[in-house]
């Protein structure tokens, strides 16, 4: 009997039983929690809530991704988003298959190769990271509008999904958790513009904190618009008009028509394998899917990454710079980039990849020379999971990119909006707010999609959704995403044991490995052994918001690395 199967067997829990699911997480603990019938795992409990009562009144997991997606633009304001993008995995359980929802950013037709220079051609950063130049035309609304016309239940119209956003806009929620630890690291990017200040900050001109409510009212007429006339009503006027009118006013180039014109696109899925376990994840304009693939791929060829931590620590590592490699030479928006996709999550190329891997030795990133035989994003973005009970799942990934994006708040919309263009490579080889280079392929251009490291993932098992998994993180999403398969696959870690554990992250470049607290060490000693560079952080990063499948039921694990994250289930 499968796992899903024998879930569905099993008689609905009690009311007094479903009162305890419900359970916050806390620095000092990271309990699993249990459900039979669905489940909603995000970083900001209102909008878990908000998705698990969807599912308690008869909606499937979209319904609930899409309630959960709104909610976080509310609630969870830092990466929650109607004015950025993001990528959206599905698994419908009447069909058995796969798609996915790209409603990433595009470039203003306006943008162009010399954008983020300067007078030297040089990159410049405060172009790309701190001017409205920076802005990419936002796709939430309508990649998350799409999820739900499409794959919803039809038990919902789109205001019924929109409704809690808007009475929690409008009426105010306290700033706590971790809305109250981010927003002084953002003080001087939102005190920048008067619209910001007027939300973020109060009369007397002191930044809001734990006491404080966040009023977004401008905000709810703009969700409120959205639910009477449909997703079109954020591209159209009066709402276009408004945001190109704040954009422009602050330096930008973005015109009503770029909003008019974007589209989000249902492609594809990647689909490989580990060990026998399907893997569904995006495919480019992400690259996260391509990098994650080509990662697991290439571990494969080992059978015993259990047996020795600091030997699979150490073929982690040499596979990371050799995918992150790759990433930054060939992938970009297919629309207008031609990537070897298949090529590069193949076996055969991760097998050749592999024979150049010393168990025992480091390879310098300045010895891997990518694509010799091939022609030619935050810390600050915020994952969820939803799985309901007809065996459907969602995994989303949604973002502003730098923690509360641009901080410019399009007057009269309430819609804080993205700095997502710095995703691009302005010049090959510059390094974006992350660290990643990248070429040609991810070059700026009016239009294009910019590279993403957003990696929302299905697992499968018996052909049913088995882990539904994510993260935030900039570049250290996919390698987190790495470790927690590893964990649960290699290790057989519980699902909260495997999301808790420490994590490390190499890029290619720069050539060191960084890694979380929590490593012992002599571990890192071990590494460093090997020749590995390894720099220890004193903060974690990412926060995986996971569901998994077991006997017992619906698992969720809620990253305790945010303060407020939540598993909310039935």
């Amino acid at each position: 009997m499968s796992t899903l199967v024998a879930l569905c067997l099993i008689s609905p829990l009690s009311a007094q039983s479903a009162l305890h699911l419900d359970q916050p997480v806390s620095p000092q603990s990271f309990p699993a929690v249990m459900a039979r019938n669905g489940m909603v795992v995000a970083q900001e409990a209102r909008a878990a809530r908000i998705g698990a009562d969807i599912l308690r009144r008869g909606g499937n997991a979209v319904d609930a991704a899409v309630a959960t997606g709104f909610a976080l633009a509310v609630t969870y304001p830092r990466a929650g988003n109607i004015g950025g993008g993001g990528y959206m995995v599905i698994h419908l359980g009447a069909t058995a298959t796969e798609t996915t929802i790209d409603f990433r950013e595009t470039a203003p037709a306006a943008i162009t190769r010399a954008s983020f220079l300067d007078d030297r051609g040089e990159a410049d950063a405060a172009k790309s990271r701190d001017s409205a130049l920076g802005i990419g035309v936002p796709g939430t609304v309508a990649g998350l509008s799409l999820a739900h016309a499409k794959y919803g239940s039809g038990r919902f119209s789109l205001a019924d999904l929109l409704a809690p956003a808007i009475a929690f806009a409008r009426d105010g929620i306290p700033i706590e958790d971790d809305t109250a630890d981010s927003l002084p690291s953002a003080q001087t990017r939102l005190g920048r513009w008067p619209a910001s200040r007027a939300i973020f900050f109060t009369p007397d001109g002191r930044l809001k904190g734990p006491g404080d409510a966040l009023v977004q009212a401008d905000l709810a007429e703009t969700l409120a618009a959205i639910a009477r006339a449909g997703p079109r009503a954020f591209y159209a006027d009066p709402i276009a008009g408004k945001i190109s009118a704040g954009v422009r006013a602050a330096g930008g180039v973005m015109t009503s028509k770029d909003l008019a014109d974007y589209q989000p696109i249902e492609r594809a899925p990647l689909i490989g394998s580990y060990r026998k376990f399907p893997i569904i994840s995006m495919p480019p304009s992400s690259s996260g899917g391509v990098v994650l693939l080509e990662m697991l791929n290439i571990l494969e060829g080992y059978p015993d990454l259990a047996t020795d931590e600091a030997r699979r620590l150490h073929l982690a590592i040499e596979a990371m710079k050799l995918a992150y490699a790759d990433r930054a030479a060939f992938l970009g928006d297919p629309a207008q980039v031609r990537a070897p996709i298949a090529k590069l999550i193949s076996k055969q190329y991760a097998a050749a990849l592999r024979a150049g891997i010393d168990p025992q030795r480091a390879r310098p990133s300045a010895e891997i020379k990518t694509g010799a035989a091939m022609q030619r994003e935050g810390a600050n973005t915020t994952h969820f999971s939803v799985m309901d009970r007809d065996g459907n799942a969602v995994a989303t990934t949604v973002t502003l990119n730098l923690s509360y994006g641009g901080g410019l708040i399009a007057d009269g919309t309430g819609v804080l909006l993205n700095n997502e263009l710095d995703d691009f490579a302005a010049k090959p080889g510059a390094p974006n707010a992350y660290g990643l280079t990248g070429g040609e392929a991810n070059a700026p251009a009016g239009g294009k999609r910019p590279l993403s490291s957003m990696t929302p993932t299905i697992v499968l098992k018996d052909g049913r959704p088995w882990i539904v998994t994510g993260s935030p993180g900039g570049s250290r999403i996919i390698s987190t995403v790495l470790q927690v398969l590893l964990n649960v696959i290699d290790r057989n870690l519980a699902l909260n044991e495997a999301v808790a554990a420490p994590r490390l992250h190499h890029q290619w470049l720069p050539d060191v490995v960084v890694t979380e607290p929590g490593f012992d060490s002599a571990l890192l000693g071990a590494l460093e052994a090997r020749g590995q560079r390894v720099v220890e952080s004193d903060s974690r990063w990412s926060s995986a918001n996971s569901i998994m499948v077991t006997e017992e039921g619906l698992v969720g694990a809620a990253d305790n690395r945010t303060r407020g994250a939540l598993a909310s289930g039935y």
